[in-house]
């Protein structure tokens, strides 16, 4: 980061919570460059700003398809850490299956890592021999279990459907470019950056949406989900925010 600074970077952005204290330590000696990192924290100064993942709308509606999809009631989701924004996303899941689910019994673990496929199939397939039948991969590698074992999984991010299909019936993607876009206009009119960004990666911004395979989903699910999500992009329904580490 230094040697970018150095090098008259206009902006340094990463999505990796792990250099963040870093990151801080950098731009406090370069106030003229700009710097934008994934952060549980505040910003700092002029030229610090921050973000935070936020597909949980989109994670949401995926567990609204999901909560008719379970034949044995019981969902799993797989986790790297219990940071607030891996706790939200996990959250609103569970909050779209109760919605249409409300007797609905919940499974977790965290993996301890950001990239571990082999510890988040494991945890997957522990979770499915308590009995779950659809999991949510916060992490990937969760798929994987669900695929050895022949039970749905949902993606978070990224697509994962062409991956595993007949496996990941929904992903909770996150659009990074809205964020992007909102710090390099403010960094071009030479404005401070020393805010929080996490806004852009709701949906009324395109900063997340659900994409689900139809023909994988019970027709009967889709129109209360889609309700939802037109009450989502209206701004007449905000999915809640919970940041407490699920159980």
């Amino acid at each position: 980061m230094r040697e970018y600074a150095e090098g008259g970077a206009k902006l340094i952005w990463g999505e990796s919570y792990a250099v963040e204290a870093e990151a801080r330590a950098v731009a406090a000696d370069y106030a003229e460059t700009a710097f934008l990192m994934g952060s549980s924290g505040g910003p700092e100064g002029d030229n610090f700003g921050v973000f935070g993942t936020r597909n949980h709308e989109a994670a949401y509606l995926a567990g609204m398809l999901a909560g008719k999809m379970s034949k044995t009631g019981t969902f799993g989701s797989v986790g790297g850490y219990p940071i607030p924004e891996v706790n939200l996303l996990i959250n609103a899941f569970r909050m779209g299956v109760k919605e249409v689910n409300p007797e609905a019994k919940f499974l977790n673990g965290f993996i301890g890592a950001w990239f571990d496929p082999a510890k988040a199939k494991e945890a997957a397939v522990a979770q499915i021999d308590g009995g779950a039948d659809i999991l949510f991969g916060e992490r990937i590698g969760t798929a994987d279990g669900a695929a050895e074992r022949g039970v749905k999984a949902i993606g978070s991010l990224i697509d994962y459907t062409p991956r595993y299909p007949g496996t990941v019936f929904a992903n909770a993607i996150w659009n990074y470019r809205p964020t992007i876009d909102a710090i390099v206009a403010d960094v071009v009119a030479g404005k401070p950056v020393g805010r929080d960004y996490t806004e852009y990666s709701f949906m009324k911004y395109g900063g997340n949406e659900l994409i689900y395979v139809a023909e994988e989903v019970p027709a009967d699910a889709v129109p209360a989900m889609e309700e939802k999500k037109a009450a989502i992009a209206a701004g007449t329904f905000e999915v809640p925010i919970d940041a407490n580490e699920p159980a």
